[in-house]
């Protein structure tokens, strides 16, 4: 009860931390998540395939988001 009561003026700060956690969780999840991953690299072919990107932009997004999917936590 006592430790309630210390605490108590922290709760606001506390429940910032423990939104920012969750967004920062949600937006990994985001962010790593294959087939999001999948559909950009599919946007990246039909980018280069209609000419609105060079070989070279096309093949600088694909390492990019090839590196991000290696890169991504285990779930």
């Amino acid at each position: 009860m006592i430790t309630k009561l210390v605490t108590w003026p922290l709760a606001p700060a506390f429940a910032v931390i423990r939104m920012a956690e969750f967004l920062c969780d949600r937006a990994e999840e985001q962010l790593y998540d294959p087939v999001r991953i999948r559909r950009e690299l599919e946007d990246v072919a039909a980018d280069l395939a209609a000419g609105e990107i060079s070989e070279e932009e096309a093949a600088a997004r694909e390492e990019e988001l090839l590196d991000r999917l290696l890169r991504a936590p285990r779930r």
